[in-house]
């Protein structure tokens, strides 16, 4: 059912609950109360009733049933349109669910558009049907209801946000692979909450500054003093949490960076050790090819070869071995491959 709640209030205190909106006009026309429809996904006819009884702008009504505008406040003749960006957080799967709320804010009505489970507009409904005195200063009231709710809303979010950075910041410098999306992930939610939260700092300036303009309560306009506090309070630590992450990302490219430079140092180390090794090897092969060269040719069996009959010839071949190698060996060690 596109019709969540639909009543008719009188001096504060609920006077009937209209089984249809053709009800709660008539009734609201009769006993010279204030209507409040709730509406969740409603249909194109279902608006088109509430728009026609209520006169309400086509521009504010097309919004309404698009979806997916940003947080703002407009004012259209008599009618205040106000959009919001509810959020809350899901613990199972550590991320930020946003929705979208339309209110339609009349000199006698109050019609609630929402399009997700977020705000509970029922615990907003119950606790003013529990305080009369400041339900009966208008749909005002209702408004600044339904706004401390959103805020309020908010804190959990903004709780667990908080406990998503921290936890990078662990895996941060603990060396995690998955921690780069992630951080991109939390940084992605952050904005986007940054967009749902800092235009209500705007707004509700607004509605407190031209509270005579609005036709609001004094006492409605002290509420939402304190509602702006929060909101104050509350878009600072987002900008905060924003900058954290900015920094969080600038601080794993330094590491990654740092990381690759010592793998570098590493594998050239490696790399430089290993030629030091080849360079010996070859060094030694080298000295040690040379007398082999002179043995494997005195020891051919040919019958006519120099010095076969040289009775020097096998002391000058050991010398000749020998003296190569030295020399061999010296030449390596001067060029520091020994």
């Amino acid at each position: 059912m596109a019709i969540v709640d639909n009543a008719v209030y009188l001096e504060g205190k609920r006077q009937t609950d209209p089984v249809s909106l053709a009800e709660t006009f008539e009734f609201m026309r009769s006993l010279g109360g204030m209507a409040w429809i709730g509406l969740y996904r409603p249909d194109d006819d279902e608006l088109a009733a509430v728009a026609d009884e209520f006169s309400l702008h086509q521009l504010a009504v097309e919004d309404a049933m698009e979806g997916h505008q940003r947080s703002k406040l407009e004012r259209y003749g008599s009618t205040l349109f106000v959009v919001l960006r509810p959020a809350r957080y899901l613990d199972a799967e550590e991320k930020v669910e946003f929705g979208e709320l339309h209110v339609f804010v009349g000199a006698d009505f109050v019609v609630t558009v929402r399009h997700a489970e977020s705000p509970d507009l029922g615990r907003v409904r119950r606790r003013l049907e529990d305080t009369p005195e400041l339900l009966k200063m208008g749909p005002s009231a209702v408004l600044y209801a339904i706004l401390d709710e959103v805020v309020d809303e908010y804190e959990p979010v903004v709780n667990g946000l908080e406990n998503d950075i921290d936890e990078i910041e662990n895996e941060l410098f603990g060396g995690e692979p998955g921690v780069s999306r992630r951080i991109y992930d939390l940084h992605r939610e952050v904005i986007e909450f940054q967009r749902a939260t800092q235009p209500l700092q705007f707004m509700v300036e607004n509605l407190e500054r031209g509270s005579e303009k609005y036709h609001l309560d004094p006492e409605i306009s002290r509420r939402l003093g304190d509602v702006l506090d929060h909101v104050i309070r509350l878009v600072e630590q987002v900008n905060t949490f924003r900058t954290l992450l900015q920094n969080a990302l600038t601080v794993h490219s330094t590491l990654v960076a740092q990381r690759q430079n010592e793998e570098m140092t590493r594998l050239t180390e490696t790399s430089l050790r290993q030629n030091e090794e080849v360079k010996r090897i070859s060094s030694w092969a080298a000295i040690l090819f040379a007398p082999t060269l002179v043995a494997a040719i005195y020891g051919m069996n040919f019958d006519f070869m120099p010095e076969l009959q040289w009775a020097l010839g096998y002391p000058f071949a050991l010398v000749l071995m020998v003296a190569t190698g030295v020399g061999l060996y010296l030449a390596f060690k001067r060029n520091r491959w020994l």
